[in-house]
């Protein structure tokens, strides 16, 4: 069975900081394109970070750049968000996934919804609050 496990969300204040994780299992993690990406209240999916396989080229949308880090620990099958300086609209679901697409800067730029991964998992909730 292919399943993707994020754990790590919590209440944190504005300026904060959280490392996801996300378990795979079922298929290796480094053999794929792999991608966060969240949905706060109210709101579509969006792009939050991409990393190419095997752990190569990283991708970031100007709006978390310079505050997220993705990474992928092949050892352990696991990747990983770290997430630094947080601000209230990164409030939302994180969810990791496996997009269909090649990953890209442009990429990134666009639109999503459910349909553009392969597999994603049950997500976990970031809520950014004083």
């Amino acid at each position: 069975e292919l399943q993707l496990v994020e754990s790590g969300g919590d209440l944190v204040q504005p300026g904060g900081s959280l490392r996801l994780s996300c378990a795979a299992s079922g298929f290796i993690v480094n053999a794929y394109d792999m991608a966060w990406i969240r949905q706060a209240p109210g709101k579509g999916l969006e792009w939050v970070s991409g990393i190419q396989r095997g752990g190569g080229l990283t991708f970031y949308p100007d709006y978390v750049k310079g505050r997220f880090t993705i990474s992928a620990d092949s050892a352990k099958n696991t990747l990983y968000l770290q997430m630094n300086s947080l601000k209230t609209e990164d409030t939302g679901v994180y969810y990791c996934a496996a997009p269909r697409k090649v990953l890209t800067s442009t990429l990134l730029l666009s639109g999503i919804s459910f349909s553009d991964f392969h597999v994603w998992g049950q997500g976990t909730q970031v809520t950014v609050s004083s």
